[in-house]
C-alpha cells in the first residue's frame, strides 16, 4: 500500500466518524467569508460549500457521511454597533449662542 492510499484511508475514516462536524466547519467557513465580503459572493460560496460537501461525502464511494442540507451562507449579525446620532453632534448641555 502506497503513501497516498494510506492517507486516503485515514481521510475516509475521519469523514465517516466526523462528517457532521466537518460539514459544520465548512458552513462556518462559508458564513465567515460571507460576512467578510458583505454577502457579495454568497452565490459562489453556496456553490463551493455544496461542492466541498459532495466531494467529502463521496470520498469512500458512498453518499452517506455529510448531511444533505444545502443552506446558503448567512451573514451573522454584526456585534453591537453604535448608532450614529440623528441630531446635532454637540454634547447635551446649555444651548450655545444663536447661529
Amino acid at each position: 500500500m502506497g503513501m497516498f492510499d494510506n492517507i486516503r484511508k485515514k481521510a475516509e475514516k475521519a469523514v465517516d466518524q466526523h462528517g457532521d462536524k466537518i460539514a459544520k466547519g465548512i458552513d462556518k467557513a462559508a458564513a465567515t467569508a460571507s460576512q467578510k465580503t458583505g454577502g457579495k459572493h454568497d452565490d459562489k460560496l453556496a456553490k463551493g460549500t455544496a461542492s466541498a460537501k459532495k466531494a467529502l461525502d463521496k470520498l469512500d464511494g458512498r453518499n452517506d457521511d455529510i448531511p444533505d442540507e444545502q443552506t446558503p451562507p448567512t451573514t451573522p449579525p454584526s456585534p453591537t454597533t453604535p448608532t450614529p446620532p440623528t441630531t446635532s453632534s454637540r454634547p447635551p448641555g446649555p444651548p450655545g449662542p444663536p447661529r
